[in-house]
């Protein structure tokens, strides 16, 4: 039989965590953490990583697992998540995904194929050497031209995800979109997938909230102690909450000025978060508002019973 798992997803700020807790106390349930930077230890602010009192005893996973400075790929997440699954589902538990990025919950709880090529170790090489030549420009240039798709997810800075996408195109002749593209969604559990939204304005205003209560509790010394370390350029500092306050770190801009880059760009990802759930995904959407919350989780709880009870 099929292993049961529920995912809430939705918009960063939505309310995704305080649902969570009340499922989970409801029906026996621990949750795994969609969030692919919620992996790094010490990257709590940025992350708005659940405090330990937030938890109100529920177990959570997939938090605190790896070193800032380590590597995790979709890959990689897809496996570590699943095996969560089974461990939770072994001890008559129910797993409850939250949050995340589309890619990565689609790569959990669908059978999502990966390039079954190799990493072209010479490709990489000379890739990266021509990087320290000549800049990353030329590259991300090329990749607009043979993969716009996926250029338009990748930032510049990012060497190791423009490095491994023109990989993909130069070792099988086929992009990295059109793998995706190619996906089949099809799941190896009984999926319940509750997305929750709310209306564009109110939403950017408790983002916009958010992120002034992240500054005030600390999150530029969070992001400068990882900096101080030396670590720019790894994958951890290159998500939100982190990247944005380099510039001000460096002497390049102001703070007023990454705060409100920040705020612009958690915008912007809660948009892409929502256009790719609503576009790959078979999604029971709720609409939430901040004065409706409470009424509209207690509806969310009934129809997830009703789920349970024909599983």
């Amino acid at each position: 039989m099929k292993k049961t798992v529920v995912a809430i997803i939705g918009p960063t700020a939505v309310g995704k965590t305080k649902l969570s807790i009340r499922m989970a106390k409801r029906f026996d349930g621990e949750i795994i953490s969609g969030d692919s930077m919620q992996i790094y230890k010490g990257m709590d602010i940025g992350t708005a990583k659940i405090k330990e009192e937030e938890t109100e005893g529920i177990p959570h996973h997939m938090i605190d697992i790896k070193e800032p400075d380590e590597e995790f790929s979709v890959a990689d997440f897809q496996v570590t998540v699943r095996s969560y699954i089974d461990e939770i589902s072994r001890k008559g538990h129910l797993p409850i995904i939250v949050g995340g990025s589309g890619l990565y919950i689609q790569a959990a709880l669908y059978n999502y194929q990966f390039s079954n090529e190799k990493r072209d170790e010479t490709l990489t090489k000379r890739l990266e050497e021509l990087i320290q030549v000549k800049g990353i420009m030329p590259l991300y240039d090329y990749l607009k031209k043979i993969d716009p798709e996926e250029a338009k997810k990748i930032h510049p800075n990012n060497h190791r995800r423009v490095i491994r996408a023109i990989e993909i195109y130069e070792t099988t002749g086929k992009t990295k979109s059109e793998y995706q593209k190619d996906q089949k969604l099809e799941s190896p559990y009984n999926v319940n997938l509750i997305g929750l939204e709310m209306d564009r304005e109110e939403l950017y205003e408790r983002i916009n909230k958010r992120v002034d209560q992240m500054v005030e509790d600390g999150l530029i010394q969070e992001v400068e102690s990882f900096y101080r370390k030396g670590y720019e350029q790894f994958q951890s500092m290159r998500g939100i909450g982190y990247k944005e306050f380099i510039p001000y770190l460096k002497g390049e801009e102001s703070l007023e000025d990454s705060i409100r880059t920040l705020k612009r760009n958690s915008r912007r990802f809660a948009k892409r978060q929502f256009t790719w759930f609503k576009n790959k995904m078979e999604v029971n959407w709720y609409p939430i508002t901040t004065e409706n919350h409470d009424e509209k989780f207690s509806m969310i709880l009934d129809d997830l019973a009703g789920f349970l009870k024909n599983k």
